[in-house]
């Protein structure tokens, strides 16, 4: 292919997908690793998959390589978010009352969830019970230049309900954590209370991270509630499809 124009070369290995472009053919010849990291082609392979206008410039502020990536990885980081596989991969930092306990939906004197995807939710007792996530950004491919120079959004969102019939309240925490757990930016929710005799709907919380710094390698994301007639039993507030996604 050395006889190949340039740009032409640059067309045909836009077209070899990304993971081999990185790990073969960028160890080809000293003119393929500098096509296979020049801005050209991936600004080329975002334009093909709709994460570029066609009038983008090649020179920018931002890596196509980098953006090409994390677009890929765009994945929601908890696990088990609905519950599907009990409490595994969550954390009880507390379990007041008669603790945590996973249900069916619609549940008791309860309302469908919005999506028909989610089945399951957790709920909470008469007393505090809290639940959390450590997410190891590197280990889920999100590697320290990316996080330093580019500082891809971060978005969190939780869902919680209340029984129609029991008051509840309602808490989220999540950090943004350094190598060593030092805390680079926090966002926690007010205390959300939702009061007897509601509609049972689910509500949906969000925030976003943005311009944090660098030094970010964790996410810990922590949720929970109880209910306010403290009742024995499950009566507190319904959490479920948590997510925590790395976002262009």
């Amino acid at each position: 292919m050395e006889s190949l124009p340039e740009p032409l070369l640059v067309r045909i290995l836009a077209s070899v997908p990304a993971v081999e472009l990185v790990l073969v053919c960028r160890l080809v010849c000293s003119q393929w690793k500098a096509l296979v990291d020049s801005a050209a082609l991936w600004l080329l392979k975002c334009q093909w998959e709709g994460l570029a206008g066609e009038d983008a410039e090649e020179e920018g502020g931002a890596s196509w390589q980098m953006l090409y990536f994390l677009d890929k990885r765009k994945r929601n980081l908890i696990k088990n978010a609905t519950g599907e596989e009990g409490l595994e991969d969550w954390v009880e930092v507390e379990s007041g009352g008669d603790g945590w306990k996973i249900e069916e939906l619609p549940g008791d004197f309860g309302k469908d969830f919005p999506s028909d995807e989610v089945h399951k939710y957790f709920v909470t007792s008469f007393q505090w019970c809290r639940k959390s996530q450590v997410i190891d950004l590197r280990a889920e491919g999100y590697w320290e230049e990316l996080m330093d120079t580019i500082q891809p959004k971060i978005v969190v969102k939780d869902w919680y309900a209340a029984r129609c019939d029991a008051g509840c309240l309602y808490e989220l925490n999540v950090r943004l954590l350094s190598e060593t757990d030092e805390v680079v930016a926090e966002y926690r929710s007010e205390t959300i209370a939702l009061p007897q005799d509601n509609e049972g709907e689910w509500n949906e919380i969000t925030h976003t991270f943005t311009d944090y710094g660098p030094g970010v390698r964790f996410v810990y994301f922590e949720h929970g509630g109880q209910d306010t007639v403290f009742w024995k039993g499950w009566y507190g507030a319904r959490v479920t499809h948590s997510s925590v996604t790395v976002e262009l």
